[in-house]
């Protein structure tokens, strides 16, 4: 039982912690939406229906450029990952039509890090739909923030609240970092997404880091077999067979001791 309540406080507590990132990072949204000179409905609106960090803050900058339909675009292959997403945590979500269509919508890179870092099927599910429902509300409140306080924030690159994302996910898939296979992929993807920044456009990059997976499908050299342990009770090898056996008392005497010349008795 206290396995169980330091489990859900530990769930909680982070679910507080990634939830206070969200809130700064979604002020920092409204603020820059506001500031760019779009009209106040439009990071609510994008914060309900988009709620997609990245890709709002992308767009936001595309539409104030002028270019709305690079912004659709952009957010379309920004959120291209979620197809795999979906298709690991389906058994989660569930199979009622409610339950996909708001599931799909509450799903992020955060939701699905913490669910799949559950074991049991019922833990995945609470997961899911506790941190789900906390990351929603708490990015649309920070967008409201955000809104009211104009340009307060400024740019979120400038306190450093870009990075609160990835530092938390680097800390939620370390764990699954300890298998072999899923390191090399990780270390792979990023290597390759890192090596493509310069001469890719936005978003490519952290597309091209699926190719990481194709490193599971080099052959590997096979290790050399270790030798059997012999057992006790085992037959003892054939070279200790061919041993000579040992003369015991009562045996005959060996055939070079029998073959020794014999004394002449000297006659009377």
């Amino acid at each position: 039982m206290r396995t169980v309540g330091r489990t859900e406080s530990s769930l909680l507590r982070d679910a507080a912690a990634i939830a206070a990132a969200m809130i700064a990072v979604g002020a920092s949204f409204g603020a820059i939406a506001v500031a760019y000179g779009l009209p106040t409905w439009v990071p609510f609106l994008m914060s309900t229906v988009v709620f997609a960090g990245g890709a709002q803050f992308l767009a936001v900058g595309l539409i104030a450029a002028g270019n709305p339909i690079a912004a659709v675009l952009a957010g379309l292959l920004l959120n291209a990952r979620h197809l795999p997403f979906g298709l690991a945590v389906s058994p989660t979500i569930g199979t009622r039509w409610r339950d996909r269509l708001i599931g799909s919508h509450l799903m992020t890179d955060e939701v699905v890090a913490f669910t799949l870092r559950e074991r049991d099927p019922v833990r995945r599910r609470r997961t899911y739909w506790l941190i789900g429902v906390t990351l929603f509300t708490s990015w649309n409140a920070g967008t409201t923030l955000g809104v009211l306080l104009g340009g307060a924030t400024g740019d979120p690159a400038t306190l450093g609240l870009d990075a609160a994302f990835p530092a938390g996910l680097i800390a939620l898939i370390l764990p699954s970092l300890r298998d072999r296979d899923t390191r090399l992929v990780a270390l792979s993807g990023a290597a390759l997404a890192v090596l493509l920044t310069p001469v890719l456009p936005a978003g490519l990059p952290v597309l091209s880091a699926l190719l990481g997976l194709f490193v599971l499908f080099v052959p590997r050299r096979p290790k050399p077999a270790a030798p059997p342990r012999r057992q006790s009770g085992d037959a003892a090898p054939a070279a200790d067979s061919a041993a000579p056996p040992r003369r015991e008392g009562g045996d005959a005497a060996p055939a070079a001791d029998s073959a020794a010349p014999t004394v002449k008795e000297a006659s009377c």
